[in-house]
């Protein structure tokens, strides 16, 4: 049978974890009709972008293919290494080389054995650049080669040494399985959804039902290697709006969700926890340099000098105790962020001169976000704002994030000129290739620059640390002088939680996906 998929997808990759208890001292009891000692119930804000653990790259997608595959390794926020399906690995041919070995006894929960071509399958249709997401697999103008070894090693050979791909090479790529494409000669992982429906991998759990716009629904995996589960069933309840969100929390119609600032001391009385925890995310603006308007490099500049920052994440995160400020395409506490670049500390009379130096006059341009993002909502209105203080005029264009990105996603797509979004990258700086090289696949600022694509290409092959961080310095100063992103703010995710719910800490909440391992939820 061959499998037919849909759609495209939104940027986010992996991240870091710092977890920090916020507390709530309530006591009182609230019922719960909807949930049981073995189902947990997590508010989403939307429906995932994609399912298919190819090409995933949206939080929501991430969050339910993370708990059906499993990768050979993780990276944890210092920068160690958590092993899943791997055993252990080690750079081998003086750089050129990855050798993994796998995990024995591993089954896929169908019953099937884990073995090194379910790996080596997995890698050979990643590095297919038409199934949309082989950037980190390529090294220059040639794919990294996956080989089997035996049974349970898998060797990752590089077609010239790297210190991005030995870092990268083996972390947060699901691994699928290959016994249920055998004897199949076309199979398109190009599209959003597996036709088997995520029936088959070697997380916690298995994908039982989904209906678009309201929920998924997950049973126990029973061969999961990490151990039996704490909850039998997980169900992923979709719902958009915030507020809806917090009522859901307040009634125990749902046991857990990411929630606001600002609502933090409203959820006090309602038999909630409170945690909030470091993403390495970086929030921006993005300049789409198709459109005409934003062509030239003094009208970008006049823009971000016309904003303030620092008024928006005031307005939208109350405190610092939730946000940090980043400056450059790296967020602030990645150990290759630099300060020495042009920061656009607002400078009305310099964005007005800038403005007048270019030529331009009456300009009006439009801003997409996500309407049912409160935080978007609020720093678009002060885009807007700050914007027509300098004599730019700002259209908002609010909708579905997802559909905006999709958009974006078009080649030669002018209908939005500016854009907020986020992402979380990673500690290698060659991650970040995927977003801002030359015809990159999640390159929705149409950025090309060749001095910029010249230092992604040296970065990533030299080995020596510190000759590295000077690379990827110049490489932060370029892309803020050429100004086309806008970065926001690294905020911090706040998950609201009942006391009901044991083992937070054991599961760890960790970027994009909420919880690292959710089978050590359990529910008293």
């Amino acid at each position: 049978m061959k499998k037919k998929f849909l759609g495209s997808s939104v940027v986010a990759t992996i991240g870091l974890l710092v977890l920090t208890a916020c507390g709530t001292n309530d006591d009182q009891t609230i019922s719960n009709n909807e949930t049981t000692k073995d189902t947990f119930t997590y508010a989403i804000s939307g429906d995932p972008t994609s399912l298919n653990p190819i090409n995933v790259s949206d939080r929501w997608g991430l969050t339910a293919t993370n708990m059906i595959y499993s990768p050979l390794v993780r990276v944890e926020e210092d920068g160690s290494l958590k092993y899943e399906l791997a055993d252990s690995m080690e750079t081998t041919d003086g750089g050129k080389s990855v050798t993994v070995h796998l995990k024995e006894n591993v089954k896929w929960s169908d019953g099937e054995a884990f073995t090194a071509d379910d790996v080596v399958f997995t890698y050979e249709n990643k590095v297919l650049k038409e199934n949309g997401n082989a950037d980190a697999l390529w090294i220059g103008d040639e794919p990294v080669k996956t080989e089997k070894v035996d049974e349970h090693t898998v060797k990752f050979n590089f077609p010239k040494v790297s210190a991005a791909a030995a870092n990268n090479i083996a972390t947060e790529t699901y691994i699928m399985p290959e016994h249920l494409y055998e004897g199949q000669e076309e199979i398109d992982f190009s599209g959003a959804e597996l036709a088997d429906g995520n029936e088959v991998g070697t997380g916690p759990y298995v994908l039982s039902e989904y209906k678009r716009g309201e929920y998924l629904q997950f049973k126990a995996n029973p061969n999961y290697y990490g151990g039996e589960v704490g909850v039998k069933n997980v169900t992923l309840r979709i719902i958009t709006n915030a507020d809806t969100t917090k009522v859901a929390l307040q009634k125990g119609e749902v046991d857990a969700s990411m929630v606001l600032p600002s609502d933090i001391e409203d959820l006090k009385n309602n038999n909630l926890n409170t945690f909030s925890y470091s993403e390495n995310r970086v929030g921006y603006m993005g300049l789409n340099l198709n459109s005409d308007k934003l062509s030239d490099q003094k009208v970008r500049q006049a823009i971000f000098f016309a904003l303030n920052k620092e008024d928006m994440n005031k307005a939208a995160y109350l405190s610092e105790e939730f946000y940090n400020t980043p400056n450059t395409i790296l967020p602030p506490n990645n150990p290759f962020a630099t300060t020495n670049v042009e920061t656009y500390a607002q400078n009305v009379e310099k964005s007005k001169q800038l403005l007048s130096e270019a030529g331009v006059t009456d300009l009006t341009i439009n801003l997409a976000y996500g309407s049912d993002n409160p935080e978007q909502t609020l720093q678009a209105t002060l885009i807007q704002q700050q914007l027509q203080a300098v004599g730019i005029n700002v259209e908002l264009a609010g909708g579905d994030a997802a559909a905006i990105f999709t958009e974006l996603r078009n080649p030669g797509s002018t209908k939005y000129d500016m854009f907020l979004g986020g992402y979380i990258m990673g500690n290698d700086p060659d991650l970040y290739a995927s977003l801002y090289k030359s015809g990159a696949g999640a390159n929705y600022f149409n950025y090309a620059s060749e001095k910029a694509d010249a230092l992604f290409e040296q970065g990533a092959v030299e080995l020596d640390e510190n000759k590295r961080k000077e690379i990827y310095a110049e490489l932060q100063a370029t892309i803020n002088e050429d100004a086309i992103v806008y970065p926001i703010v690294d905020n911090k995710k706040i998950l609201a939680a009942s006391k009901n719910i044991q083992g937070i800490e054991e599961a760890r909440l960790v970027p994009i996906y909420s919880f690292e391992d959710l089978s050590k939820i359990s529910l008293k």
